[in-house]
């Protein structure tokens, strides 16, 4: 193997799991420092940097963090689960905990005269917002609804995420200079749109339609039977205040939680979820399904729906074929009928099958190109759509996804529409910003806290059963307080303190081989890299995480460092009589709109364009 490149930006940062792993690359590990050290308000702007919705995304967010989090592979395998650290609840305790920070947002610039339109006020378009609207761009947010937050206020319970976070946070956007919201108008016509001489249009208005079964007995009996989406928004808006006694939830994500656990507080004495798939193949988080069964909803799966049941226009129940999931060679499913049927009673279905995008307010001749699917077609690292001035992001982009992506489309889409704007390429991205800075106080001594806890994770208090289930609106987590936040904190493993090695300092006396806690250095010949892997010292079997790999050392052999399974506690760089080894603190920073996103000076770019 040739020696690792620890100069390109992407090396490091993919060690750092977390912020890999986020769609927004929030750097995690400096958040959570921050919070240790009760510097809440800090932590909560680093984070608002990054993913603009931290209360928000501290209750609801998908987690793609935490099931790379390096906690969960090193943590002591004899735990019956070990569990990676509770990254979204230590989010929200920088919200929950932080002081007024309006102070701190930033200023606007001068008006520059061009002016945008966001259609959807959902996170996608106000991330949007948020990064134009301090450069100077005019930027009006139209919705239907009343308040903005899109299906974080239409389609998320009220027991999981308050009125109140969801307005201050969308407040702290829409209060910005240049920055106007327009509610209750739906956009009819993209082509009327256009006309009111805007200079660039976004399209964030999500996925709003759900998908229906068109099952025998779905006309008859369809008075008791609705589509969750529509349903879930009905509540928020508090135009369904109950349901039947019996209740199906059909289907197996985040929707058909949130109408199941929002069906049991509405009166619902039987809601049972029932599912196609097999029950670790459901679309829903595995938190999400933990939360629901805690409430006493069964979840049943492998039940294809076959037919309402209904008596004189009324729904009596559903009737079902058992199947059993069948996996070919490439690992592709597919669901196998078993010859058996069954039959469940119920008064009320909640159909929460999946989601499709809608635009027929985007006129076919309206210079934008749409797929077979329905979905636009677009340019997938910019979001520009065929007609130059449009861009899309969130779910109306590429189909239904979470919150923290449609934030990173925002970035992208808003770093698109000002390089667009100002005549520049838009295809040209800066690469992202990073620095290595040395955590070295003495010889032996370090800038951060490199003790490794041994603690378990720590749960999140829920409100009492009778109270959280008497209620839509009773907020059922309860969040940490601060000394079980710091508790926590301590779990983390400081991924972005990156091991730095030089190797002229280095005389192979195998001092961090002897203390290294998980055995992930070995010194030994080079060789390609599925061989090596299995020449070091603890196995190697993680392939997505990289070998770092030295030059050749004094006796021709060299040093190899599986990033797997490392955690960064720096015994290597305390050892080492000779400082082969540093700890080096790695930060990087996305490249957001603005000038540091554009070429360099205007005078290059007269000059390229006479080239």
């Amino acid at each position: 193997m040739q020696p690792t490149d620890t100069s390109s930006p992407t090396y490091f940062h993919k060690v750092v799991d977390c912020q890999w792993a986020c769609p927004a690359h929030t750097p995690v590990p400096e958040y959570i420092r921050l919070i240790a050290q009760g510097r809440y308000s800090d932590a909560y702007m680093v984070n608002w940097v990054s993913n603009v919705f931290p209360g928000i995304l501290g209750r609801t967010c998908d987690r793609p963090c935490e099931p790379a989090c390096r906690r969960g592979r090193v943590e002591d395998q004899n735990l019956d689960k070990p569990e990676p650290v509770a990254i979204c609840r230590l989010k929200r305790v920088a919200a929950d905990h932080k002081d007024d920070i309006r102070d701190r947002l930033p200023k606007a610039e001068a008006r520059n005269g061009k002016r945008v339109a966001c259609v959807g006020a959902g996170p996608a378009s106000l991330t949007v917002a948020r990064d134009l609207a301090p450069l100077g761009y005019h930027v009006t947010v139209f919705d239907a609804e009343p308040r903005a937050g899109g299906f974080m206020w239409s389609q998320i319970p009220r027991f999981r995420l308050p009125e109140s976070v969801i307005a201050e946070e969308t407040g702290y956007v829409l209060d910005m200079p240049h920055v106007q919201f327009v509610a209750e108008r739906r956009i009819a016509s993209m082509k009327a749109l256009l006309a009111e001489d805007f200079d660039a249009v976004f399209v964030g208005c999500g996925a709003p339609r759900g998908r229906d079964l068109d099952i025998p007995g779905r006309k008859e009996a369809a008075d008791s039977i609705r589509i969750g989406i529509d349903w879930l928004a009905s509540v928020s808006f508090g135009h369904v205040k109950s349901v039947e006694p019996r209740v199906i939830v059909l289907g197996g994500g985040n929707t058909a939680m949130d109408c199941c656990r929002s069906a049991r507080r509405l009166g619902g004495r039987d809601v049972k979820v029932i599912v196609r798939s097999p029950f670790d193949q459901m679309k829903a988080s595995p938190w999400e399904k933990e939360d629901a069964m805690h409430e006493g909803i069964p979840i049943i799966d492998n039940h294809v729906p076959k037919a309402f049941l209904h008596e004189g226009g009324r729904l009596v129940g559903m009737r079902f074929e058992i199947v059993e999931a069948v996996f070919d060679a490439q690992g592709r499913r597919t669901l196998k009928p078993t010859g058996r049927e069954a039959t469940f009673d119920c008064d009320e279905v909640l159909i929460a099958v999946g989601q499709e995008n809608a635009f027929p307010w985007i006129e076919r001749d309206a210079g934008i190109e749409f797929d077979r699917w329905g979905l636009p077609v677009l340019n997938d690292k910019t979001l520009q759509s065929s007609r130059p001035e449009v861009f899309f992001g969130g779910d109306a982009a590429f189909g239904p996804k979470n919150i923290i992506t449609a934030v990173a489309h925002g970035h992208e889409a808003a770093v698109s529409i000002d390089r667009y704007l100002q005549g520049e390429d838009v295809n040209r991205r800066p690469p992202p910003h990073t620095t290595l800075v040395s955590q070295k106080m003495g010889i032996h001594e370090w800038s951060y806290d490199n003790a490794v806890s041994t603690d378990a994770r720590f749960k999140v208090p829920w409100a009492k059963a009778e109270a959280a289930l008497a209620s839509i609106k009773v907020e059922v987590e309860l969040g940490f307080d601060a000394e079980t936040a710091w508790r926590e904190t301590q779990r983390c493993l400081n991924c972005d303190v990156q091991t730095s090695f030089t190797q002229k300092l280095c005389i192979e006396c195998d001092a961090c081989v002897d203390i290294c806690p998980t055995d992930c250095i070995t010194f030994t010949d080079n060789g390609d890299e599925a061989e090596l892997r299995t020449r070091l010292k603890a196995p190697s079997t993680n392939l997505a995480q990289a070998l770092y790999v030295s030059g050749p050392l004094k006796t021709g052999r060299v040093l190899v460092k599986d990033e797997d399974v490392c955690l960064h506690c720096g015994l290597c760089a305390e050892r080492c009589p000779t400082g082969a080894w540093d700890m080096q603190k790695f930060f990087l920073e996305m490249a957001h709109a603005g000038p540091a996103c554009r070429d360099a000076a205007p005078a290059r770019r007269a000059v390229e364009a006479t080239a």
